[in-house]
């Protein structure tokens, strides 16, 4: 059985932008990327989140933020400023 391309929730995204959620678990997705990303960077090079957050010139509690997977709420200076104590570059693409 085929599905119409044009049928009304012929795609999960569909239905998320119909029940308006899409830009919602975009974020939360984007957000989960980044968490992972930076904890990974971490323990490659074996940094504990204190000297992390030393790096950043933030606090602990800040950092738990960034590395919280659930917690979208992130402005993008921090996430500059993680990424900068890693060593790396923040690069974004809108598609």
């Amino acid at each position: 059985m085929k599905l119409k391309q044009n049928a009304i929730g012929s795609s999960f995204d569909d239905f998320l932008e119909e029940e308006r959620m899409l830009a919602e678990a975009e974020a939360l997705a984007a957000k989960r990327v980044i968490a992972y990303q930076v904890a990974e960077s971490m323990k490659e090079q074996h940094l504990t989140k204190t000297e992390m957050a030393k790096r950043m010139g933030t606090s602990r509690s800040s950092l738990n933020r960034l590395l919280d997977p659930l917690n979208t709420s992130i402005s993008l200076a921090t996430i500059e400023s993680a990424v900068n104590a890693l060593g790396k570059r923040l690069q974004i693409q809108i598609v």
